[in-house]
C-alpha cells in the first residue's frame, strides 16, 4: 500500500482485500495456545455479575418489566460481556501489537498492508468476543434462564456488537501513547454508557433528559436487541438498532484506520 499523503491521504476510503484474513488466522493460532484460560476469564466476570446481582437483588426485586430480574439481566450481561470481551481485545492486545511488539510492522514487510491488517483487528476482537458471548449464551440457557429458540438470534447480535466496539476501541488504539491512556476510556465512556444503557436497570427509570442521551448509546441498541430474544420475543425497530450499530462501526473504523495511518504511515 502507498504511503498517504497528507490529511485527505490519511482519510482515504479503505483499501481492503482478502489478505485480512491471514492476519486474522495468525491472531487466532497464537490465541488457541490459550484458548480455555481465555473462554474462563471471559465468563468469569459476567457470569457472577449475573447470578450475584441476579440472586442477590432479585430477592428485593420480583419482577422487572414483567420477568424475574435474573432472567431481565441476562439479556444486559450478555451485551456488556461482548462489548468488554471485544473492547480488551483490540485495547490491550491490539496495542501490543501494534505498538509494544511492533507485529504490525512486521506484518506490513509482506505484502498486506495496513488497511488489512487494522481490518483483520475489528473482525478477529469481533470473533473473539462471539466465542465469548455465545460461551454466556450457552450457561444463560443452562441455568434456565432463556429457553426459546429465538436466543440463538442473538449470535448475529453478539457479533455485531462485537464488531461495533472493536471499531470504537480501535480509535483509542490508534491515540494511545501508553496503556494507562485506556483508563480515560473505560472511566469516562465504557462505564457510563454500561449504567444508562439498560444492563442492570429498566432505561425508562431515568430522568428524560438522560434517557434522550442513553437512548442514542450503542450499548443501549445491542440490549434492546438482544434482551427480546432471550425472552423469546421479537425485538422492536430491529431496522433502527442494526442500522445504528452497523453506522457507528463503519464510522469509527474508518476514523481509527485513519489515525492509524496518521500513527504508522509516515
Amino acid at each position: 500500500m502507498d504511503k498517504p499523503s497528507g490529511r485527505r491521504g490519511h482519510f482515504a476510503p479503505p483499501r481492503l482485500s482478502l489478505r485480512f484474513a491471514a492476519v486474522w488466522r495468525r491472531n487466532f493460532l497464537v490465541w488457541k495456545k490459550l484458548a480455555l484460560p481465555s473462554v474462563v476469564g471471559n465468563l468469569a466476570d459476567p457470569v457472577i455479575y449475573m447470578l450475584g446481582l441476579g440472586y442477590g437483588l432479585g430477592m428485593l426485586v420480583p419482577q422487572v418489566e414483567g420477568v424475574s430480574y435474573i432472567a431481565f439481566l441476562a439479556g444486559g450481561t450478555l451485551c456488556y460481556s461482548t462489548m468488554n470481551a471485544a473492547t480488551f481485545e483490540v485495547l490491550y492486545s491490539g496495542f501490543s501489537r501494534m505498538h509494544v511488539q511492533k507485529t504490525w510492522e512486521a506484518i506490513m514487510n509482506a505484502p498486506v498492508a495496513l488497511d488489512d491488517i487494522v481490518a483483520a483487528e475489528l473482525v478477529w476482537a469481533a470473533s473473539k468476543a462471539t466465542l465469548a458471548g455465545t460461551a454466556i449464551l450457552a450457561v444463560i440457557a443452562a441455568f434456565g434462564f432463556t429457553a426459546s429458540p429465538l436466543a440463538l438470534a442473538a449470535i448475529p447480535v453478539i457479533f455485531l456488537t462485537g464488531l461495533c466496539f472493536a471499531a470504537l476501541g480501535l480509535i483509542m488504539t490508534a491515540l494511545a501513547p501508553s496503556y494507562d491512556f485506556f483508563m480515560y476510556y473505560f472511566t469516562l465512556f465504557i462505564t457510563p454508557m454500561t449504567l444508562l444503557s439498560g444492563v442492570f436497570f429498566p432505561q425508562n427509570q431515568l430522568p428524560d433528559a438522560i434517557r434522550s442521551i442513553a437512548d442514542a448509546l450503542p450499548l443501549s441498541h445491542a440490549v434492546s436487541l438482544a434482551r427480546p430474544l432471550l425472552l423469546g420475543q421479537a425485538p422492536q425497530h430491529i431496522a433502527q438498532h442494526v442500522g445504528v450499530l452497523a453506522a457507528i462501526t463503519i464510522v469509527a473504523f474508518w476514523l481509527a484506520l485513519a489515525l492509524t495511518r496518521r500513527r504508522l504511515l509516515k
